[in-house]
């Protein structure tokens, strides 16, 4: 058809009668089969991995040997099947500034601090202190008492270095309160041979790794908002999350390795195991890889 002498309803006509329109395109080599889309929202709904985020399941799956699909795959399925929510019980992330120390092995350096639990009624508290390896971030010690002092924390901090095989730790970096500068434990570190560290003051992110933990506690699915009945159900509780988080929490600044496999040195056998399911999933499907590296 000729546009220059064409009236304007057979320009019209052959507008609406344009082909492509209505065309066919092919499904790209690399799209995910209807199997596959149902196997991933199968996972990602299953007792083991509903409340964890594709960047957690990824690596997971694949320190058993398993390869489904990239954790942004995972994203936009979820995406699409109207899932694709915050898993879990969390709070937005927020930057924070870098800590002062840096730990290159475990028993390095060891930070600690204290929080407040809910107790059984309006007013009531109970005080969780905690002691972490900074390299590894496994829990090395805790304990809640209903009340927070020195001497408590001096008590756990003995218990850990003794479940550490007696290893005290370089350093122990903890904010200005009055229990972390008490004498009780400034007596116990220098009897250990630990350098004591101290955030600046009213300066929190100088122990930002403890603020993390205790928000990982807080917002952890089970923990009891509307407060513990009592002290023994506060520590029953809390024993039952060290024991999770350390053996079983998939840490995202770890690689996504537990706690425990990082401070016994498993990490690097587990990484390189991760690698080559990754680089065997790649072989099969290379299409779907459009980055040439596999994450580890």
């Amino acid at each position: 058809m000729d546009a220059t002498k064409a009236s304007p309803k057979e320009i019209s006509d052959a507008i609406l009668e344009d082909k492509r329109l209505t065309r066919v395109y092919p499904t790209p080599p690399n799209a995910l089969s209807d199997q596959e889309r149902a196997e991933i929202l199968k996972v990602c709904a299953s007792p083991e991995y509903r409340s964890l985020p594709p960047a957690q399941i990824v690596p997971a799956l694949a320190d058993q040997g398993v390869y489904l699909a990239s954790e942004s795959t995972f994203y936009r399925v979820l995406g699409d099947a109207g899932l694709n929510k915050r898993r879990g019980r969390v709070a937005l992330p927020r930057r924070r500034s870098k800590p002062n120390h840096v730990a290159m092995g475990p028993r390095e350096v060891w930070v600690t601090d204290i929080s407040y639990l809910p107790g059984p009624i309006k007013g009531l508290f109970y005080y969780l202190h905690f002691i972490m390896d900074l390299y590894s971030r496994k829990i090395v010690g805790y304990e809640i008492y209903e009340n927070e002092s020195s001497e408590n924390l001096a008590t756990v901090l003995k218990r850990a270095t003794l479940n550490e095989g007696s290893l005290a730790p370089s350093v122990l970096h903890s904010d200005n309160g009055s229990p972390m500068k008490g004498t009780t434990l400034v007596a116990l570190c220098y009897l250990l041979g630990i350098a004591a560290s101290y955030s600046r003051p009213r300066t929190s992110n100088d122990n930002a790794h403890m603020e993390s933990m205790f928000r990982t506690v807080k917002y952890c699915a089970s923990y009891p908002h509307d407060g513990f009945a009592s002290l023994m159900a506060a520590r029953v509780w809390i024993e039952g999350f060290v024991q999770l988080y350390n053996e079983e929490h998939h840490h995202s600044g770890l690689n996504f390795v537990t706690p425990n496999q990082k401070h016994n040195g498993e990490d690097v056998m587990i990484l390189a195991k991760r690698v080559k399911v990754y680089e065997e999933a790649k072989a099969k499907n290379p299409k779907r890889w459009i980055n040439a590296n596999t994450r580890n």
